[in-house]
């Protein structure tokens, strides 16, 4: 299906989650001399603009990057990159521009590094490819986003990592997800793979964190962001209770780094009173 437009909820809470474990990643593969690829499946477009009509009518990111751009205390240093590359997308100190997951890929490439994109929504498509025109660090794909998961990997260099953001726009999808990271992780078993999922009441992301613990044999840790908000438009009627994130292959003591990330989140965005943060291993490292 391609109604989604995720547009309507950039900057908001479960971006920012999102986008500060991936800048956290991918400064995480950068510290070694030998070049990595990213890999962005469900990538939509490479900058956002806060003050067009799609993230005015929603106001999500009001409650997400806004709040982070008005923080005045103290900012965990595994933070900093992802918040500066913010920044300097608003120069003139009015926040207006936001980076979708390709730009916060593309913010920790160094010489060497790729990039690789997908996305098959055709506005979201044409935007990515003026977004990354002229740049020879990226390569863009117009296919179907887990048949890209399967096909794109392992990439060269093997080195590297994917995130995988869905719309789940239909129940099926978390189960196709399951499926297809089964054979991704099959193919690139060094690779390190992040997954987002929706927190909604009826808990249908379950069945994905199960396939994953059971049918995937390499370590494997969850971050959850909940909310405490009456219901975002996300999942209408059923109300988006939370953002979650997992991550297949973490980097050694990368789940201290999203403890405190997820954290600190849970204290600095709008998110309400009872607001938390929970990270625990699906299958520990061993």
């Amino acid at each position: 299906m391609l109604s989604y437009q995720h547009a309507y909820h950039a900057g908001g809470p479960a971006d920012v989650h999102k986008h500060a474990a991936l800048s956290a990643l991918a400064k995480h593969l950068g510290q070694k001399d030998k070049p990595f690829c990213a890999i962005d499946v469900f990538a939509g477009e490479g900058i956002y603009d806060l003050s067009e009509a799609p993230a005015v009518k929603t106001g999500e990111f009001q409650r997400g990057i806004a709040a982070l751009w008005e923080w005045n205390g103290n900012i965990p240093q595994v933070i900093a990159p992802y918040l500066a590359q913010v920044r300097a997308l608003n120069a003139d100190g009015h926040l207006r521009r936001y980076p979708g997951s390709p730009a916060v890929l593309k913010a920790a490439l160094r010489a060497g590094d790729h990039l690789i994109v997908n996305e098959l929504h055709p506005a979201a498509g044409k935007a990515l490819r003026r977004w990354a025109r002229g740049d020879s660090s990226i390569a863009i794909h117009h296919r179907d986003g887990l048949e890209a998961l399967i096909a794109l990997v392992p990439p060269t260099p093997r080195r590297g990592m994917v995130v995988i953001d869905p719309s789940y726009e239909l129940a099926s999808d978390y189960a196709d997800t399951a499926k297809a990271l089964v054979r991704a992780t099959a193919k690139w078993a060094e690779g390190v793979f992040v997954v987002w999922y929706p927190l909604l009441a009826d808990q249908r992301h379950l069945p994905l964190l199960n396939a994953a613990a059971t049918d995937i044999p390499l370590p494997a840790l969850t971050s959850e962001l909940i909310f405490d908000l009456p219901g975002l438009s996300d999942a209408p009627g059923l109300g988006l209770r939370g953002s979650g994130l997992m991550v297949i292959n973490p980097p050694w003591r990368f789940d201290a780094a999203m403890k405190e990330v997820g954290d600190w989140l849970a204290t600095a965005l709008r998110l309400g009173q009872s607001a938390s943060h929970t990270m625990r291993w699906l299958r520990p490292p061993k």
